[in-house]
């Protein structure tokens, strides 16, 4: 099998039913339900989750108001029960290699059906049967000097996740981008003091009409900066040097897939450039499932949960399928007579 590697414990050239890459809540999940079904599972993660500057996480039952890590570091214990592998590191790139067809009696890793080889930074090179990507999306977030740095804090991007906790008070919406709208219409209903920040939207008279009728003021000027004092977001400064005060600011950030392993797979996508996928995470790719972010700019963390099960839950009825069909070559090549 090779030497251990110093770093991650795994042995070089080793082999698994299955690769997840990325320990987020849709990789942990899938990685559960494969662990519980019996699969020989590896994790690998970079250690790079999107909701980390979030102090809490919202809207997961049962586990509303967690720290994000804490989650995470609650599935790692949990997949590991079932002897799933976790691996800190990074996938530099997956290699498809084609099958090597077989009547021998099937195993845990057998050579049958879709086989990947998964290169590992500084190594080691994994060996699995089928790959799941988990890798998530980052942000995109407009260059305003003062943005990043209170960005998950105070400066926040969705209502569902974050305006509960700002309810009540003078919140900003940032016109960085057409959902500006939209998200300062919604907002609306957690607060009776919400403003428009124009920054570069052009507004027609129809939004201008659909604000003012929801009490959303709309206040007009490129904005220049954010302002923080003692750790907290102040305001919104605009050129004219005014600042409009407020306690926590939304904006649409440009979600980026973290799909290059998808896309060295040469994965179908749509027109909008995310990876196409059927409803369980199937690509086009046979054997390669993607789940979570990196498939569904709109997924939150319960619901990339979801995806990672639903994954699992297919991709183990194909690797089932798949050996029930060597059984049955083997069988037939055998010579053995069918049970009366």
């Amino acid at each position: 099998m090779g030497e251990t590697t110093g770093t991650t414990g795994i042995r070089d050239n080793e082999r698994y039913d299955v690769v997840v890459v990325g320990a987020g809540a849709a990789g942990l999940n899938a990685a559960l339900v494969l662990g519980r079904a019996r699969r020989r599972v590896a994790v690998v993660d970079a250690g790079e989750p999107r909701n980390a500057p979030a102090a809490h996480m919202q809207g997961y039952l049962s586990r509303d108001g967690m720290p994000p890590a804490a989650l995470l570091a609650v599935g790692r214990e949990e997949v590991a029960r079932y002897g799933v592998d976790l691996i800190d590191g990074r996938v530099e790139h997956i290699e498809p290699v084609e099958p090597v067809e077989s009547a021998e009696p099937v195993e845990p890793a057998g050579p049958a059906g879709p086989r990947f080889v998964v290169h590992l930074a500084g190594g080691p090179v994994l060996h699995a049967r089928r790959i799941v990507v988990a890798t998530g999306l980052r942000d995109g977030l407009p260059e305003l000097p003062g943005l990043a740095e209170r960005w998950g804090r105070d400066v926040l991007h969705c209502p569902y996740c974050h305006a509960w906790e700002v309810r009540d008070r003078p919140l900003g919406v940032l016109g960085t981008g057409p959902g500006a709208v939209n998200q300062a219409l919604l907002l609306r209903q957690w607060s009776a003091d919400v403003v428009l920040l124009a920054h570069t939207l052009a507004l027609t008279d129809a939004e201008r009409e659909r604000l003012a009728a929801r009490d959303v003021r709309v206040v007009e000027g490129r904005i220049v900066r954010l302002v923080s004092d003692d750790g907290r977001l102040r305001g919104v400064e605009l050129a004219n040097g005014q600042v409009v005060l407020r306690e926590a600011v939304f904006v649409f950030p440009q979600p980026v897939p973290r799909d290059a392993l998808l896309f060295g797979l040469d994965c179908d996508r749509d027109d909008n450039g995310w990876v196409t996928t059927d409803r369980t995470g199937r690509t086009s790719l046979p054997g390669v499932w993607a789940a979570g972010n990196v498939a569904d700019p709109r997924a939150q963390v319960v619901t990339a949960a979801g995806a990672g099960a639903a994954a699992a839950f297919a991709l183990d009825h194909d690797l089932v399928a798949e050996e029930i069909d060597r059984a049955v070559a083997g069988y037939r090549a055998s010579g053995a007579a069918l049970p009366a």
